[in-house]
């Protein structure tokens, strides 16, 4: 019936609006119609984007171009949310995702907008928690726990970059849900949740890696190295390359000792194999071609007589 997907920390748009796309390529269901996605820009200003038929393909438009990707200040948002299902829901589309600027996102799967037990939305009363100071951890349980038998599981996300997520009791019995989490040690965060979406076991693991990469560049690259047919490749203890002055390589290192005595092909300049400039660590490798190679030298990289290879700090 819905997916709901939060995040916090940098490219917080981007990595919601990527995790959905992916969701939408493999997933059956209640999917691809309608969005509503709202983000809190790095300038503190809350932007809201919205549409009933075609999910992400339809949410932003360039013109009479749709299938855009998000303009800047969305992808580089420090704090977004979204919740998506089937086409047409009832308007205003709003009410299926509350947020302040100051105080936060409350997104959700299931019906957000249905009444509390005080007769207010659901999502309101969570909202309302965060305005009145309470973390995203305490207005959610709050909430939830005097609602045991409410159709709603949150994702909320407060002012100052808490992500929580929670299911109500009744949403947990059910057999078609499915939800993950990531946080990186910088504490970017990032949260699904979905039900009626098939598969079920496996999905939201899929959209949080997909989505969370966005924000947590891992490998950033630090340079890059030259790499021509001719070069030599010979053996060693730890798989390297030696580059000169200039980002040459002038040797090549494997750990593999069958490169180096007959005619094979194979990854021969090795994924993080070190490059090394007069001793001195640079980084290591980020691609790893396939490598042919003949009487201890390189042929080819990936089909080429001369190749670019980037590499990243350690």
């Amino acid at each position: 019936m819905t997916i709901a997907i939060g995040a916090y920390g940098p490219n917080a748009g981007l990595a919601i609006f990527e995790g959905l796309k992916a969701a939408e390529v493999v997933a059956e269901g209640a999917i691809r119609g309608f969005v509503m996605f709202v983000v809190i820009t790095s300038s503190g200003e809350l932007e809201r984007y919205e549409t009933q038929r075609g999910g992400t393909r339809t949410l932003f438009t360039d013109g009479e171009t749709t299938g855009v990707a998000p303009p800047e200040t969305v992808r580089g948002a420090i704090a977004a949310a979204l919740i998506s299902s089937g086409p047409d829901r009832p308007v205003p589309l709003a009410q299926f995702l509350t947020a302040d600027a100051t105080a936060g996102l409350v997104t959700a799967h299931r019906v957000p907008q249905g009444p509390s037990v005080r007769g207010i939305p659901l999502n309101v009363e969570v909202l309302d928690a965060l305005k009145a100071g309470k973390s995203a951890q305490e207005a959610t349980q709050s909430v939830l726990a005097q609602n045991p038998h409410a159709d709603v599981g949150f994702i909320t996300l407060d002012r100052h970059g808490n992500l929580y997520m929670q299911n109500a009791p009744r949403v947990q019995k059910r057999p078609d849900t499915g939800s993950a989490y990531r946080k990186s040690p910088t504490g970017a965060k990032f949260g699904v949740m979905h039900n009626a979406i098939e598969p079920h076991g496996s999905l939201a693991p899929l959209v949080a890696d997909i989505g969370f990469r966005q924000m947590t560049d891992a490998h950033p690259i630090a340079g890059w190295f030259m790499v021509s047919a001719g070069v030599p490749i010979v053996y060693g203890e730890v798989d390297a390359v030696e580059v000169d002055a200039d980002g040459v390589a002038q040797q090549i290192v494997t750990s593999d000792r069958t490169f180096t005595d007959r005619a094979r092909s194979g990854g021969g300049i090795y994924l993080h194999s070190l490059v090394r400039q007069d001793g001195r660590i640079l980084g290591k490798t980020l691609f790893e071609p396939i490598c042919t190679v003949s009487n201890g030298q390189l042929l080819t990289m990936s089909g080429q007589t001369t190749l670019r290879i980037s590499y990243t700090q350690i």
